[in-house]
Formats: C-alpha cells, sequence, structure tokens
C-alpha cells in the first residue's frame, strides 16, 4: 500500500487572476496526513479555511470556484489538479485575494515548483476509493455525459466537441497519473473569439492575454471589434482577416484543448476528497457537469465508507491453513481463519468459508442456521492475532489474549454458503504488548460485522 504525501516545504507563486485580474499571492504549504487539501483566505478576518471538497463549490460557470460563507476562491481546478497530478495527498493553500493565479494557463508552474520543492511520505496509507461497478451521470441539455468503470489504477479519457473547423472534435487519454507531469500538466485553457465579447460583458476574463490561454479565431468579425477586444486585455492589434490560433507560443500538441480538459478533470475529481482508482470516460465535460459527478461520488463513497477488501480466489495466500497453525494454537472447531490473503503494516485481510458443516449449526440454530455474533468477534480477533504474530520472531512461543470488546454492530445475518473477508487494522503501534485493532467482516460488498477490540501478547509457559 502507498503512502499519503504531502509537499516537503513550502512554496509561493505571485500573479493575475484569470477572471478578476486582481493580483495575488498562493502559497503552498505541507499539511498533517488525512488533512487534505484546503483553501485559507489569509486576507479576510479570521482567515478562514475552505475545505476543497466538492459540496463547498458555489460556481461553475468558466472556472471551479469554492466558498464557505463569504470567503470564496475561485480558479482552483488548476492547482488542484497539480497537487493530485504530483500525488500530493495534504496541503493548505493560503492565498490573499479571491481568485488562483492564471499564470500560464495551465498547472506547469505549480507542478514544477512541487517538484523543486519534493515531497514527503507521511505514516498514513493512501485511502482509495476502489471503483466496483459503473457509476455515470449526463447532462441532457449539453449532450455531456461522465462515466467511471472499474480499474486498477487511476485512468481517464475524455472526447470534446465544438463546432469549429479548427478542431471539431478531439479526443485525449492519460492512462497512468505518473504521467501527468509529462502528458497533461503543460496543456493550456483554451477560448473562442467569439467567446471573447460575451464573458467580457458577463465581467469575466479580466485577466486573460495570449500567454495565458489559447485564443482561436474562426470566423472573421470587423477589424474594429477585433482591435476593441485587443484593447480591452491588453493585447496587440492582429489582422481580421487572418484566422486560426491568435498566440505567440504554438500548440503544445495537436489536441492541446482536449489535454486541458483532462487537467480541469482531474482538479475536479480531486475534491472527491480521497484518491480513485478507476477509468474515468468523459464526453464533452465541464466545471459544471464535473462538480455534479464529484458530488455523486462522495455520496457513493458515503454510503460505502467502509469497502470489501479485493479477492482473488485464484490467488495463491500469503498463509494457508498449515502457516496459520504455526501462529496460532486454535484447531477444530475454533480455527476461525482459513487464509490470509494480504498483509500490511498495519491491516491483514483473510478469509472464512462458512460450510453447513460447522459444529455451531448443530443448535444455533436447527431449523434457521446462523453464525453466532461471538463467534464473529472471535474470527476477526483471530485474524489481528495473525498480524501481530507473524511479525514476531518466534510466534508459536505466543498468544493474543482478548482484554475487552468495545462498538460491536452486526449488521447481516452470517449463514451456510457465506464467505466472509476479515480485514483487521491496528489502531495504534502496539506498546508494552497490548495492541488495540478495529476489524470488519463483509459477505460480498456489505459488512456484515464490525468491532473495536484490545488484546494482550503474551508469552506461553
Amino acid at each position: 500500500m502507498s503512502k499519503q504525501k504531502t509537499l516537503k516545504g513550502s512554496f509561493s507563486l505571485f500573479g493575475k487572476g484569470l477572471h478578476t485580474g486582481v493580483q495575488v499571492t498562493a502559497t503552498f504549504n505541507p499539511a498533517p496526513e488525512n488533512t487534505g487539501y484546503k483553501f485559507q483566505r489569509i486576507d479576510l478576518e479570521g482567515q478562514p479555511y475552505i475545505e476543497a471538497v466538492a459540496e463547498n463549490v458555489v460556481e461553475t460557470t468558466r472556472s471551479t470556484v469554492l466558498g464557505k460563507g463569504d470567503a470564496k476562491v475561485s480558479t482552483v481546478e488548476h492547482a488542484l489538479s497539480a497537487l493530485y497530478g504530483m500525488g500530493i495527498d495534504n496541503c493548505i493553500i493560503q492565498v490573499n485575494g479571491p481568485e488562483m493565479p492564471i499564470l500560464e494557463g495551465s498547472s506547469q508552474t505549480y507542478v514544477d515548483h512541487i517538484r523543486k520543492v519534493g515531497t514527503e511520505e507521511l505514516p498514513a496509507e493512501k485511502n482509495y476509493y476502489i471503483i466496483k461497478k459503473k457509476i455515470e451521470i449526463k447532462n441532457k441539455e449539453t449532450g455531456g455525459s461522465i462515466v467511471i468503470l472499474p480499474d486498477e489504477n487511476f485512468s481517464l479519457t475524455t472526447m470534446i466537441s465544438y463546432e469549429s473547423k479548427w478542431f471539431s472534435s478531439q479526443f485525449a487519454t492519460l492512462e497512468d497519473i505518473n504521467q501527468y507531469e509529462k502528458e497533461i500538466a503543460g496543456a493550456r485553457t483554451f477560448v473562442f473569439v467569439r467567446d471573447i465579447e460575451p464573458l467580457l460583458n458577463a465581467g469575466y476574463i479580466k485577466g486573460g492575454d495570449l500567454d495565458n490561454a489559447i485564443v482561436i479565431y474562426e470566423h472573421e468579425i470587423s477589424q474594429e471589434r477585433l482591435d476593441k477586444m485587443a484593447d480591452y486585455i491588453g493585447v496587440a492589434h492582429r489582422d481580421a482577416t487572418q484566422l486560426g490560433f491568435l498566440n505567440n507560443k504554438p500548440l503544445v500538441w495537436e489536441n492541446e484543448p482536449a489535454r486541458h480538459k483532462l487537467l480541469d478533470i482531474i482538479g475536479d475529481m480531486a475534491l472527491i476528497g480521497r484518491p480513485i482508482k478507476g477509468r474515468i470516460i468523459a464526453t464533452k465535460p465541464g466545471h459544471s457537469i464535473n462538480n455534479q459527478f464529484a458530488r455523486l461520488m462522495r455520496k457513493e463513497i458515503r454510503q460505502h465508507e467502509v469497502q470489501a477488501p479485493s479477492y482473488d480466489a485464484n490467488a495463491e495466500p500469503l498463509m494457508d491453513v498449515n502457516r496459520i497453525r504455526q501462529l496460532l494454537p486454535h484447531r477444530y472447531p475454533m480455527q476461525l481463519v482459513d487464509k490470509i490473503i494480504e498483509i500490511g503494516s498495519d491491516y491483514i485481510v483473510g478469509v472464512k468459508n462458512v460450510t453447513s458443516n460447522e459444529p455451531f449449526f448443530q443448535g444455533h440454530f436447527p431449523q434457521e442456521p446462523v453464525m453466532p455474533g461471538v463467534l464473529q468477534v472471535e474470527a476477526m480477533a483471530q485474524a489481528g492475532g495473525l498480524l501481530v504474530l507473524n511479525s514476531l520472531d518466534e510466534p508459536e512461543r505466543w498468544s493474543t489474549y482478548f482484554m475487552k470488546i468495545d462498538d460491536v454492530k452486526f449488521r447481516q445475518k452470517v449463514v451456510p454458503g457465506d464467505t466472509l473477508l476479515f480485514k483487521v487494522r491496528l489502531l495504534a503501534p502496539i506498546r508494552h504488548g497490548i495492541s488495540s485493532m478495529k476489524g470488519f467482516i463483509f459477505v460480498g460488498e456489505k459488512v456484515v460485522s464490525e468491532a473495536t477490540f484490545t488484546a494482550q501478547i503474551i508469552k506461553n509457559k
């Protein structure tokens, strides 16, 4: 399991906001494990924090705007995209204005500074949410859609379509998030000349210029109108008869606009609050549908806050029944773990196949066989004991004994034919032979029972 990361040090960036035109400074700071991403408006009274989660998005017209109370920070997607793309899980961003600096219109400068300052691993593991079923959202008005499918890693594909002879449709794919810096970070935002006047009239892109956006001029307008727009955004006049891309810097990639859409999606998906393992396919995406999808994902995660471990019945176990008997003193009918399929530094995953021949079914109950809850807790504890004993030099000389059991919950009956998956995690490092653990039992994707327990490790006489 990979560990959470934060920045090794702080860095600051200064520039103008794309829509407000206000000069702002944004400072990126390390943060402890499980902090996530937070913005802090240090120019406002009380220096309020805004947690970067989908529910705090208050506007998506031309950028993603986070807000809490009277505090807002707009155009956060490029910075969040850079953090997510570079594997940063925890960061506090202090900003002294209402908008993040647009810089060159991509995530490149953010990425360059993250690379320069470095990253640091934290003790906690990354809390991935693993996609196990298709989840989809559609917008009938725009024809946009986002679907996420099961995948071993986080990957994305986007398809965009415009009424434009310069690019009527494009697609871009990122198969590996580790390629973000090389393939996505430098993709700039883009705008059509036909949209500039309405945006200016609506009070947007006050900080726009030919250095922070790809500007596409495809339908000829009068020289007077083009000159007026150029004067407003402070760029040189261009010949109104010459169509094409108006930027001084050529396109980095032929499909740079589609790649920038991927950049935006990653930034908006960072608002889910947990790293994802799954494949996103986005058709005609935008900040509005991106945020709707992020909110849907957060709702999905709340409903499945504790996910069942992945179980491949064909894979070789890390511990078979013989190895388990070397570590645990339990024998029939009290050995309640059949195999161990995963072990981490502070967790273990075990399996028990419940058959109709279990001895306890004779009396519990003859007409309706149900596995006793106390034995479910015992099975979790045995898995936890295997985690602890496996770390000792002479495990056969030690045993684990219950000291305390708390917060026990039984959510569903366990019956013959069920395959139980145990996931037991240490709540704290083992001290003075005392171990505290939290255990869950799953049947399929459902939690059937859970408990917190404390055990003592004692040397056998």
